[in-house]
Formats: C-alpha cells, structure tokens, sequence
C-alpha cells in the first residue's frame, strides 16, 4: 500500500490578506491529486468552514475541520503592547465534541481575546481541548520560536503542557525555503524523540497552484503595505 498524505495545514481565501486558495479549485486540485481528505485551518477564524465541508463532500473527499488559532503569549485579556504578536497553533476537530470546542475556542478568541489578533489563551485551550487535536504550529508556534530564542528548558516544560493537555498532540515539521526552519526541524525531530511526541509532516498551504505564487506575493503587499 502506498503511503497516504493528506494536508493538515491549509489556508483558504478565509483567512484574509493571508490565503488565496478558492475552496472549489483547491477541493477540484485535492482531487485531481487522488488525496482523499483535506483540511481547513484558516487564521483565527471559521468563516469557510460550512463552504468548505459541502464542497468536499460534494467531491467525495473527507473534510477535516480546523483553525490555526492564536495563542496570546499571557492572557488573552492582556492589552500589553508588548503582546501584540500571539503564537500560532493548529487545531484539527476529531468528532462532534471537538468541532463545539472549536467554535467556543474561535468564538471567545473574538470576543474575549481580540487584540490586534483574536487570541485564546492556555486556559481557554484546558478548558475546551477535549475532541481537538493538536499540532505545534508553523515557524510562529509556540515551540519554534522558543527554539529560535535558545530558550530550551522553557522549550520542554512548554511542550510537555501541550502534550498533558490535549490526547493527540503532535509537533509539526515543515519543509520551505525559509532559512530558520531547518534550526526549527532539527530541534523539534530531537524533541520528539527524548519527550515522546510524535511528528507529523505538513505544508503551510496558502495557494493552490505554483504558477499562483506571484498573486499571492501581490496579496501580503497588500496586507503588510508594502510594494513588489
């Protein structure tokens, strides 16, 4: 039996500025691929989520239903300046209780937590983690960017709280053209072997097609107001 992938890290249209995937082209290209899940995992927020699961299953492709939440460093009420840059998370719902925990999740992360992003906080996440799967991030997790800043007994004890918290727990390995990652890689394979978490590999999708690439550059000019 060939080895199965499935992309776990996807950023629709949904996450605004940032994606540029149109759920049916990016379910028609899923296809075309022979995958047969998927899942959605836009930035703090679940505006597609509904679009997204008609659609896959419309094409016969399993929809996973997640977010990449924000993290708030402190508290999510906390409107220090200093926290203006909450780490990453990815969450995947695995069954009905998962998906509720994850719209109390995104919805508190609005009204409770938005600070120049909508943020949870680790007590928010103990107290809805139940059905969620959990994966460490991209290179603005919580993980990697205590890697970055060489901060390795707060890199453990973080990592152990994620895996106490949630059953299914899993540090995220990437692979782009992005100098730090494999810094990040390499710790994190180490991490998963001495605390017994396993890996799982994704890609930080945020277009479906290579020949999109200079739209999507286009797109983050936009957001970060800058030019070409």
């Amino acid at each position: 039996m060939p080895q199965k992938f499935a992309h776990l890290h996807v950023h629709t249209e949904y996450s605004l500025l940032d994606g540029m995937c149109r759920i049916p082209q990016l379910i028609a290209r899923t296809k075309e691929l022979g995958m047969d899940s998927l899942a959605i995992t836009d930035h703090g927020a679940m505006y597609g989520v509904i679009d997204f699961y008609v659609a896959a299953k419309e094409a016969g492709i399993k929809p996973i239903i997640g977010c990449e939440v924000y993290v708030a460093e402190t508290d999510c009420h906390s409107r220090d300046p200093t926290h203006k840059s909450p780490y990453h998370l990815t969450l995947l719902a695995k069954n009905e209780k998962g998906y509720r925990n994850l719209l109390q999740l995104v919805t508190k992360s609005h009204l409770e937590g938005f600070y120049y992003k909508p943020r949870v906080d680790k007590e928010l996440l103990k107290l809805h983690h139940d059905g969620l799967i959990a994966l460490s991030g991209c290179a603005q997790g919580e993980l990697a960017r205590l890697i970055l800043e060489g901060r390795n007994d707060e890199l453990v004890r973080t990592a152990l709280w994620y895996k106490k918290t949630f059953d299914d727990y899993y540090l995220e390995i990437q692979r782009h053209p992005i100098p730090e990652l494999e810094q990040i890689n390499q710790e994190l394979v180490a991490l998963s072997a001495k605390l017994d978490i396993p890996p799982v590999a994704t890609f930080d999708v945020h277009y479906v097609d290579k020949k999109d690439a200079p739209a999507h550059e286009l797109l983050l000019c936009i957001q970060t107001n800058t030019c070409v």
